[in-house]
């Protein structure tokens, strides 16, 4: 199984555990985070969610040979991307998180990065744009000429800068980012969860609002780049392990 699941009382931890292909998000994968994410939702003595992946990385992103799968009924892109949700979710980073693996984060409503995590959104150097939402929410975790960096250079962000900017809440030493999460979450749950989701689905309206007119024109914008030669050039640039040749065409 590529996504497993724990139980620390009200606590529902998910891990993406595809170590080998560096947690790259497949259809296993979504179907894995899916059902992961219905049993937290569903489940009336689960109170918090965490979502990790493994000791050396959280996840690359999606997978560019098999493709994320199919989107769910209830969860949308990956079982996440799309998800309606009244639980908090905490990420706990370990590890790379790029492409898809920030957009996961960016569906998570806390942050707990070891200090060896880095953050980025590397498409633009394969031809393409973060298309699980990521191109319009990147903006709404930091401030807008840091999120325009990443969109651009497709350069990373690291732990440390990532806190001083707010995307992190909590940096803890390599290996204890799920430690560090489960602290945070323990604290959340000493909390009425009534009250919790409450407050959380006033404050997660506001930030996110309607998305539908952004996710229109993030998906017209990821269909003309698939016609292009250039996605085509970098694609066959990352797998051979080469630098790309742009043609702008």
């Amino acid at each position: 199984m590529s996504v497993k699941t724990e139980r620390h009382n009200h606590i529902l931890v998910v891990k993406m555990a595809r170590p080998e292909k560096r947690n790259a998000l497949n259809a296993d994968m979504t179907a894995g985070i899916d059902a992961a994410m219905n049993e937290l939702e569903d489940d009336p003595e689960l109170w918090c969610g965490i979502l990790t992946g493994t000791e050396s990385v959280f996840s690359a992103g999606a997978d560019l040979t098999e493709g994320p799968g199919e989107p769910t009924e209830r969860g949308g892109i990956v079982g996440l991307i799309n998800r309606k949700r009244s639980k908090p979710l905490v990420a706990a980073v370990e590890g790379v998180a790029l492409g898809g693996g920030v957009e996961l984060i960016l569906c998570c409503d806390l942050v707990v990065a070891s200090s060896k995590a880095v953050f980025g959104l590397p498409e633009v150097k394969r031809g393409l744009m973060p298309d699980f939402g990521g191109a319009f929410r990147i903006g709404r975790f930091l401030p807008i000429n840091v999120a325009r960096e990443l969109l651009l250079t497709g350069n990373n962000l690291t732990a440390e800068r990532a806190e001083r900017l707010g995307f992190v809440n909590v940096i803890v030493e390599p290996g204890k980012a799920l430690s560090g999460a489960l602290v945070l979450a323990e604290k959340i749950c000493e909390n009425a969860p009534l009250a919790v989701r409450e407050a959380l689905a006033v404050f997660n309206t506001e930030v996110t609002g309607d998305e539908s007119t952004s996710w229109k024109r993030s998906d017209d914008a990821h269909a003309r780049l698939l016609q292009t030669e250039d996605l085509i050039e970098g694609l066959g640039a990352f797998f051979e392990k080469r630098p790309p040749k742009w043609r702008g065409r």
